[in-house]
C-alpha cells in the first residue's frame, strides 16, 4: 500500500511570487547593462580583424615585391576579382597582383597573389589622396606611385551607423612600406 504524504507538511518548496518577480528583475537589468557592451564588444573585434586583414595583405604585397624583385600593387577590386576599380572604396574588396608593366593596373596577364572579398555591407575602407586607388611596393619593399614618386598614406576603417561613433581603425603606411593600425576615435 502506498503511502500518500500530505504537501503541507514538506516546508521550503519551490518560490514565491515576490522572489521570482526580484530576481526577474534583477535578470532585466543585468541584461539591459550587457547586451550593449557586448554589441561593442563585438564591433570592435571586427574593426580589429579586418584592420589586420588590409594590414596582412599589405605585408604580403611588399615581401611579394622584395621576393620577386618586381613591382607589386594592391588595389581595390570588384566583385570579379580580377581588375583594379576605379570607383568606389576599398570595402568592395581587393587584389594583389605581380605589375610586370608599372603601371598599377592589372593587365590580364599579370599574376594575382591574392584576392580580398568584399567587406559586410556598412562598413566603410578609405584611402587618402595617394592611396585612394592602390598602393605600389618596388622591388626594395618602398611604396612608390606608378611614376615613381613617393607613396604614403593611410586608410580610415570604420563601421556601420550607429556603431560609428566612438570607434574605428587606420592603417598607416609610411615611405618605407611600412604599416601599422592603431584605434581612432571618431568616424566621420
Amino acid at each position: 500500500m502506498a503511502m500518500f504524504r500530505d504537501r503541507r507538511a514538506l516546508p521550503g518548496r519551490g518560490f514565491a511570487l515576490t522572489e521570482l518577480m526580484a530576481t526577474l528583475s534583477v535578470s532585466a537589468v543585468l541584461l539591459a547593462v550587457s547586451v550593449p557592451v557586448f554589441n561593442q564588444a563585438m564591433v570592435s573585434n571586427r574593426l580589429t580583424a579586418y584592420a589586420n586583414d588590409m594590414f596582412a595583405t599589405l605585408a604580403l604585397a611588399r615581401s611579394e615585391a622584395i621576393k620577386r624583385n618586381r613591382r607589386v600593387v594592391l588595389c581595390k577590386s570588384s566583385d570579379d576579382g580580377q581588375t583594379c576599380a576605379g570607383m568606389g572604396g576599398w570595402e568592395q574588396g581587393w587584389i594583389v597582383f605581380v605589375d610586370l608593366d608599372n603601371n598599377a593596373s592589372r593587365a590580364a596577364s599579370e599574376l594575382i597573389v591574392h584576392k580580398m572579398p568584399a567587406l559586410p555591407n556598412g562598413y566603410a575602407l578609405n584611402g587618402n589622396t595617394s592611396i585612394s586607388s592602390y598602393v605600389s611596393y618596388d622591388p626594395q619593399g618602398m611604396t612608390k606611385l606608378a611614376s615613381g614618386a613617393f607613396q604614403a598614406g593611410t586608410f580610415t576603417l570604420c563601421p556601420p551607423a550607429p556603431a560609428a561613433s566612438g570607434h574605428g581603425r587606420k592603417i598607416v603606411i609610411s615611405a618605407s612600406g611600412r604599416s601599422r593600425v592603431s584605434k581612432i576615435t571618431s568616424c566621420a
